[in-house]
């Protein structure tokens, strides 16, 4: 894993999702819905960007906050596309993360448009739209097929994390079993 990878997989970086488990039926479907929905965010990304662009071609001036809103609107969806590529791969951090934000992004969009007059009102619709199947990800990441396959990884006691640091408590495993 690159540099970049490891920076942004944290301690699980290593661990991967059993290959027999990500190759299921369930999994490959949710993952293409998710694809699905990802393109369909990526195409309101665009579609505003290039919208904002002709808006302002035609003499419309438009704040500093719209044109900033819009690339990082832009610029995460394609770290959504990342982290989705990494997931299809079996890397649990990417599964993490892409379920993480498909939450987060949602959230944060509504509050901004709650703010009166910070965007113009096609742009409250836009970023509606987008968190509203930024949820619909965050369903398909959830359920079952997915939700167990990339189920947190769990720690034992007195043992190393699947990213091989060492437990921060220093414990040993009382038993002194070997892992199986």
């Amino acid at each position: 894993m690159g540099r970049r990878g490891r920076s942004w997989a944290g301690r699980w970086a290593a661990y991967r999702v059993d290959e027999v488990g990500r190759t299921g039926e369930p999994v490959l479907r949710g993952f293409r819905q998710v694809t699905l929905l990802l393109a369909v965010i990526l195409g309101f990304a665009v579609g505003a960007v290039a919208g904002a662009a002709l808006l302002h071609e035609q003499g419309n001036d438009l704040a500093t906050v719209v044109w900033g809103r819009l690339v990082v609107i832009l610029g995460l969806t394609v770290s959504l596309f990342y982290f989705l590529s990494r997931a299809r791969r079996g890397w649990w951090w990417a599964y993490s993360r892409l379920r993480l934000f498909s939450l987060v992004f949602p959230v944060v969009a509504v509050t901004t448009c709650a703010i009166p007059g910070l965007y113009p009102e096609w742009m409250v619709i836009e970023q509606l739209a987008v968190a509203a199947v930024l949820l619909l990800v965050a369903v398909v990441l959830s359920s079952p097929g997915l939700a167990t396959v990339y189920a947190r990884p769990q720690r034992r006691p007195g043992t190393a994390d699947p990213a091989g640091a060492a437990d921060p408590a220093g414990a040993a495993d009382p038993a002194g079993a070997a892992d199986p």
